[in-house]
């Protein structure tokens, strides 16, 4: 286990979280049509289906709040006379969406107002198109809105081109020219640069408005389809696609300079089915489907490279899966994607991709700003070469349940960990007031408690002594102030070392008063008698001379000395006896033990 480590990442255990049967969207007829496409598209508010339909071509609309079994008979968009291949919503208006279909036409159709699948009708009327663009020669396999400008489409057909319309005059102004059909497309943030792959194995970034390919490289060598996406407002593409060998694989793209991939190709296993990529710019994850299995796995771009997070797993095999934008997330339950998936072409599973915290308040650090549904330029003005970057939306302010705050399309939010950092941390710098309170824990014992009250004593004592001085002083004026002072200090210098009044060996006459009144007597009686007779008395006030003052010092001097001598015995008798009754007891009566231990007692006191 040395050695190792877990990157940080506030996406690391990030969960994909399926849906009851209740939950999901049942009785559908998806179409079986073996063209390579997602099969559904979602925003918002609808779902789009590609219909299994007789009678020509058709795709369902259903509202994403209408779930559950749904009708045997719910009105579709007919108008196609052949399959519908692929569909597509309006970014800036939820209820616009293109098709491309078999029958080489491009419509454009308007969702109803308060359209719903439950109608009292016995036969539910058929929504019919907005319009038609034509041009393609063969069947449209792929179409895809511009992210930034306003109603500009893209339609790739089997006649190896590529169409760029303005749906709100319905006229193709430009044609980006292939050489082989046209396998999947994407668009640049800013809509001004399209990649694509096609079935000559190459992989194009397309100068739209110049109608030609400022790059054009080698990539993914297997037969199979290949997919790109274009990883939102980074200068990167992600690819998947098969080696020679038929290994699933992905790759991440440069696009200033896409000759070969970062890091090379990365094999990611042996399945058969196409890996379908969706990018995430809020999140900065990579989700990756595959057609024909029940996995989803996601990747965390950083340091140019996809940093594996985690796999949704599933015994359903999706042919068809759908991410939503984000400013449709639940952000009340830390929801940072949601996926809808086909399942046996008969019902839609929403995943819901959460973050596991707690969700009473809004996460900000997981929810940057989202585009918004303004378009940064319209249609005549990208036409003309403008660029931009829409404008997106607070998050927050979708949590409060607000209208859409609009922030700058750069708009890079606060940091959020260190924004409730500040409120805390200043009641933190406050706590060491009540420290006091806790460093007074351990309560002083009882020998402290009267060693303190006689080095209170002491002390009066001394400022007493003190006092009688400046009084000598002050009555004396014969006696030099010098001389004065130095026979005090001189003889407080030599009794320092020996006077128990400020000393230690105060100590224990009041510790071994309780253990024996027998030993107590013979050692405390004398200490009185040397610290209050002598200390008081040795002023100069009766006769005025310094020898009496000397006199008197010398004895207590002996007094103390005779003290100590008497003690030095004492503890020596004490010593004496305990080592006997050690010898004597071994495991012997209970009374003698308590014997000695009072003994060490006042052997310990004494000794100190």
């Amino acid at each position: 286990m040395a050695g190792r480590f877990v990157r940080a990442s506030k996406y690391r255990h990030v969960f994909g979280k399926p849906t009851r049967k209740e939950g999901c969207y049942d009785n559908l007829h998806i179409s079986r049509n073996a063209w390579d496409t997602n099969l559904v598209k979602a925003n918002p508010e609808y779902l789009a289906v590609n219909w299994e339909a007789s009678g020509g071509g058709a795709f369902a609309v259903i509202p994403v709040n209408e779930k559950g079994r749904l009708p045997e008979q719910i009105p579709l968009f007919r108008g196609h006379t052949g399959p519908v291949l692929d569909t597509d919503w309006n970014p800036f208006n939820d209820s616009v969406i293109a098709s491309g279909s078999d029958d080489g036409k491009v419509f454009i159709w308007q969702v109803p107002t308060g359209f719903s699948l439950y109608t009292d009708a016995e036969e539910p009327t058929d929504v019919a198109p907005l319009s038609k663009l034509t041009g393609h020669s063969r069947k449209v396999g792929q179409v895809l809105f511009n992210p930034a400008a306003e109603n500009i489409l893209a339609s790739a057909s089997g006649d190896f081109t590529i169409k760029l319309w303005d749906i709100g005059t319905g006229q193709s102004k430009l044609t980006l020219k292939h050489g082989d059909i046209v396998q999947s497309l994407s668009w640049s943030a800013n809509g001004s640069l399209l990649a694509t792959t096609s079935r000559d194995k190459k992989l194009r970034v397309w100068d739209v408005r110049q109608e030609r390919p400022a790059h054009e490289v080698q990539g993914h060598s297997g037969a199979k389809n290949s997919r790109v996406a274009w990883m939102g407002e980074h200068n990167r593409l992600a690819t998947t696609g098969f080696s020679k060998m038929s290994d699933r694989q992905m790759a991440l793209w440069d696009v200033g300079n896409p000759s070969e991939p970062i890091g090379g190709f990365t094999v990611l296993d042996s399945i058969s089915g196409v890996c379908m990529p969706f990018w995430d710019d809020g999140t900065q994850c990579l989700y990756l489907a595959g057609k024909g299995d029940g996995n989803i796995r996601y990747y965390e771009y950083e340091n140019d490279k996809f940093e594996f997070l985690s796999e949704y797993k599933s015994g359903d095999p999706q042919r068809g899966i759908a991410f939503i934008p984000r400013r449709g997330l639940n952000v009340h339950e830390n929801e940072v994607m949601r996926a809808y998936k086909t399942v046996n072409d008969a019902y839609i599973e929403p995943i819901s991709f959460t973050v596991p915290r707690r969700a009473e308040v809004f996460q900000s650090d997981i929810y940057p700003p989202a585009i918004g549904s303004k378009p940064a330029v319209s249609a005549a003005d990208w036409l003309a070469g403008k660029d931009g970057i829409p404008a997106k939306i607070d998050l927050e302010s979708v949590f409060d349940g607000t209208a859409p705050k609009e922030v700058p399309a750069d708009y890079k939010p606060p940091t959020p960990a260190p924004a409730p950092t500040p409120a805390k941390a200043a009641p933190a710098k406050k706590e060491p007031e009540p420290a006091p309170v806790t460093q007074r824990a351990p309560p002083p014992s009882m020998s402290e408690q009267k060693g303190s009250i006689s080095a209170m004593a002491n002390k009066f004592q001394d400022e007493e002594e003190d006092d009688d001085d400046a009084d000598e002083i002050s009555s004396f004026e014969e006696i030099a102030k010098p001389v004065q002072k130095s026979i005090p200090a001189a003889a407080k210098a030599e009794s320092k070392p020996v006077s128990p009044t400020k000393t230690s060996p105060m100590k224990p006459m009041p510790v071994s008063q309780p253990a024996a009144k027998s030993v107590q007597s013979p050692l405390a009686s004398p200490t009185p008698v040397a610290v209050s007779a002598p200390i008081h008395s040795p002023t100069p006030s009766s006769n005025g001379s310094v020898e009496s003052s000397l006199q008197q010092i010398k004895d207590l001097i002996a007094a103390q000395t005779k003290t100590i001598t008497a003690q030095s015995e004492k503890i020596g008798k004490l010593a004496q006896e305990v080592d006997t009754l050690k010898m004597r007891v071994g495991s012997g009566p209970q009374d003698q033990s308590e014997r000695i231990r009072q003994l060490e007692l006042e052997l310990e006191a004494a000794r100190s």
